[in-house]
């Protein structure tokens, strides 16, 4: 395996100002700092990757073969990775749905041995479709395992377990759980995956670190979420935050807010909670977002990436930001990698075999990511496409959805593009995004469109210094997406497609659009990009003016 970057050495713990614990609380970073030895010493190399990832996929293997689904598609104890490829097909979400629905009626042993009793609520990014996604008792210990080691993670990147010190606010999914119907003969429930998640904390996580605790965490409206948060975590002694963007910072204003009561109000969240120390941010690129979470949460406050999913823990940074986050092996999942030149999701039940384990992936390609989880989602096509920047170390980076891609006029513009050349347009002039979505505006020869073009639909923070236009934001961003996609350039120079058009809407069309799809608050995400113009009408409609205007 080879490598364009080279990490730096991971810190041991350092010595951190001293603050008056209690006898647990010094019992419990005294674990955190024996831990966290132990991980550095581990991140200063991946000679382990691999190895692990074998014995991964022959643990998940023997599982299977306990299964309906292990039956079905004759997978045996000692089943080798190349039969593994040929007897289990690549699938969707889709494909699962009969084993799953099967699980939902109380069936035991169908897609992993035993009962399952939760199943995550999602309903991805792509489409409106919802998803049971099967939440085993192995999912939750992948899912405790994968989050304890991306805290140790970032302890061992910056020399010290400062953030064990005090407590965690996640803002995170109601726990309120929804009971299934289906489950006649025992209790099964369906919910937000971070509220399941919190229901299962160990009770150590639960008791000394986890906030805003049970209470608060069942509410569901999030702008009442937000405030009770507020009210209730103003005043401790908060370390570590984690959440989306854009609800960050909507509570830090909360925050900020209620931390006042007759005094001079707090400039940033650090001077709420000096010990503040780190953002746990992922999901959705937080380069939109960096200046003002900057701002708001204090300047200090170190940044930590986490690429979660519903379906499994990924990866997590470990270094600097521009090397990528490394691969997460040794948690449960077995990672396949499928080029995104095979990729044709009509045809992916015979594309298995052009798909490569951890060992065989190469720098600069670009992947469908397929995931193999202890709930017995075996060979699921996740939907998401990465790049990897190194493979001594795996180290990745995200790239967008396999379904959200321009490519209507075979220009094939990712969403990491979109989302690089407007940050680097806005940063130009200190304009701050709120959201955007890119769609294709196709020929009408009745209003004068004789060529494709892009629409991009752009609500940025009003008040800025230098009013921002339509005419400017489009030229610019069609230079540095000339930059960034070179079939961009070659159909913009050849005349295959017209210059892009930009549409400032008012603020909250993004919002509305969002509530309509009941996907405001959590972990929702707004989809960047579309080869169609479904989400781009209905934008339209929102803003009160014609799509075509």
């Amino acid at each position: 395996m080879n490598s364009l970057a080279t990490a730096p050495r991971a810190k041991l713990p350092q010595k951190q100002p001293s603050r008056m614990l209690s006898p647990t609380r010094s019992l419990l970073t005294a674990g955190a700092s024996f831990l966290t030895t132990r991980t550095a010493r581990k991140l200063r190399t991946g000679k382990d990757a691999v190895p692990m990832q074998e014995r991964t996929l022959a643990h998940l293997i023997g599982q299977l073969s306990r299964t309906a689904y292990g039956y079905a598609h004759a997978l045996t104890p000692g089943t080798t990775y190349s039969q593994f490829q040929a007897r289990a097909p690549l699938q969707t979400y889709e494909g699962f749905i009969p084993y799953i629905e099967r699980m939902k009626t109380g069936e035991a042993d169908v897609l992993w041995p035993g009962h399952c009793s939760f199943y995550a609520v999602s309903s991805g990014t792509t489409s409106g479709r919802t998803k049971y996604l099967p939440i085993t008792d192995g999912m939750l210990e992948h899912f405790r395992k994968a989050g304890l080691d991306s805290l140790l993670y970032y302890t061992a990147r910056v020399g010290h377990t400062g953030i064990f010190r005090g407590k965690h606010l996640f803002l995170g999914g109601s726990t309120t759980l929804s009971r299934l119907d289906e489950c006649k003969d025992r209790a099964a429930y369906a919910g937000d995956l971070s509220g399941i998640t919190a229901l299962n904390l160990p009770g150590w996580v639960e008791k000394h670190l986890y906030e805003p605790g049970a209470r608060i965490a069942q509410i569901a409206d999030w702008p009442a979420k937000i405030q009770a948060i507020a009210d209730q975590t103003w005043n401790r002694d908060i370390t570590m935050l984690a959440g989306i963007p854009s609800w960050v910072l909507i509570l830090a204003e909360a925050v900020k807010a209620r931390a006042s009561s007759g005094k001079s109000r707090p400039s940033h969240l650090q001077a709420v909670w000096p010990n503040l120390e780190c953002l746990v941010h992922g999901g959705v690129p937080v380069g939109p977002f960096i200046d003002e979470l900057r701002t708001h949460i204090g300047p200090k406050v170190n940044f930590h990436e986490v690429y979660p999913a519903s379906e499994g823990f990924i990866a997590t940074q470990d270094a600097e930001s521009s090397l990528g986050l490394r691969l997460m092996t040794d948690t449960g999942l077995f990672f396949e990698f499928l080029p995104m030149r095979y990729y044709h999701e009509e045809n992916l039940p015979q594309l298995g075999q052009h798909t490569v384990p951890l060992e065989g992936v190469q720098v600069g390609v670009d992947y469908a990511l397929i995931l193999s989880t202890p709930a017995g989602l075996t060979r699921y096509v996740i939907g998401d496409v990465v790049r990897f920047i190194s493979t001594d170390i795996p180290r990745l980076v995200y790239v967008g959805r396999t379904a959200l891609q321009l490519s209507a006029f075979g220009e094939h513009v990712i969403e990491k593009e979109l989302t690089d050349a407007l940050i680097t347009v806005c940063q130009r002039h200190n304009w701050t995004i709120t959201n955007f979505h890119v769609a294709p505006l196709f020929v009408d020869s009745s209003v004068g469109q004789r060529r494709g073009r892009h629409e991009w639909w752009v609500e940025l923070k009003p008040y800025t210094q230098e009013t921002p236009t339509g005419p400017v934001i489009a030229a610019e961003l069609d230079v540095e997406l000339k930059r960034l996609n070179d079939d961009y350039e070659a159909k913009r120079n050849g005349g295959g497609l017209d210059a892009p058009n930009v549409k400032l809407v008012m603020p909250g069309v993004f919002e509305h659009w969002l509530r309509t799809k009941d996907k405001w608050g959590g972990q929702n995400k707004m989809p960047r990009c579309r080869s169609d113009r479904q989400i781009a009408d209905e934008l339209a409609q929102v803003a009160r003016f014609s799509a075509d205007s």
